[in-house]
């Protein structure tokens, strides 16, 4: 009985510790909720890695620009698409009840013309005292079952543009650059509610698209 009292305490601290580490990676990411972008604005432009050892990116403009812009590269990729992007963290607990949705929603939609994008920041905070040996993305969400593509936003300057401080931070962007949707953070019993607020959105954005070309 004392043995499992103590093992009971153990756990308890090792949770408080946890959240306590996570309290103070929020303040000091200085959260600013003033500075939210909103619906009807234009995404901020961002190259990212897609190997954190790499030199090799992905851009947001390879897959959707302004109604007078054109896309990076016509030639190869002449199609506009819808992009989801979420960021998110190892250390964050929230981030990882998300996760199982967004992949059910990416499995459902992967074959149409919309991107999903899974936007790390770990790397960007693991000088923060307590997240030094945080997990790395690729592995730890691919023992999760997590197959969207990873992006790497290794000095948080993306994060910062998104004012993406608070995690998980999702955009839903249209095939013209303009953010549709944004959503702060995941709780739990909302699964359900989340999963058919973003099959209705991306089913109303693939409808504004125009037809892909050959």
């Amino acid at each position: 009985m004392k043995f499992r009292i103590n093992l009971i305490l153990i756990i308890l601290g090792l949770t408080t510790f946890t959240f306590a580490q996570e309290e103070a990676i929020n303040k000091a990411m200085e959260k600013d909720d003033s500075k939210d972008l909103e619906v009807g604005q234009i995404a901020p432009k961002w190259a990212l890695k897609t190997d954190p050892e790499q030199v090799k990116f992905e851009f947001l403009r390879k897959w959707t620009v302004g109604k007078d812009e054109r896309l990076l590269r016509p030639q190869s990729q002449p199609n506009r698409h819808a992009v989801l992007m979420s960021f998110f963290a190892t250390w964050c607990a929230p981030c990882m009840k998300e996760l199982p949705i967004l992949e059910e929603v990416y499995q459902e939609f992967k074959d149409k013309q919309i991107k999903f994008f899974l936007v790390d920041i770990t790397e960007a905070t693991r000088t923060n005292p307590g997240y030094e040996d945080m997990p790395k993305a690729g592995p730890f969400l691919a023992e999760k079952g997590v197959t969207m593509e990873i992006l790497y936003d290794l000095r948080g300057k993306v994060m910062e543009n998104y004012n993406a401080q608070t995690l998980p931070r999702l955009f839903v962007v249209d095939g013209y650059q303009t953010l549709r949707m944004t959503r702060k953070g995941f709780h739990e019993g909302e699964e359900a509610v989340f999963k058919k607020e973003l099959s209705d959105i991306i089913n109303e954005l693939l409808a504004e698209l125009p037809a892909p070309k050959e």
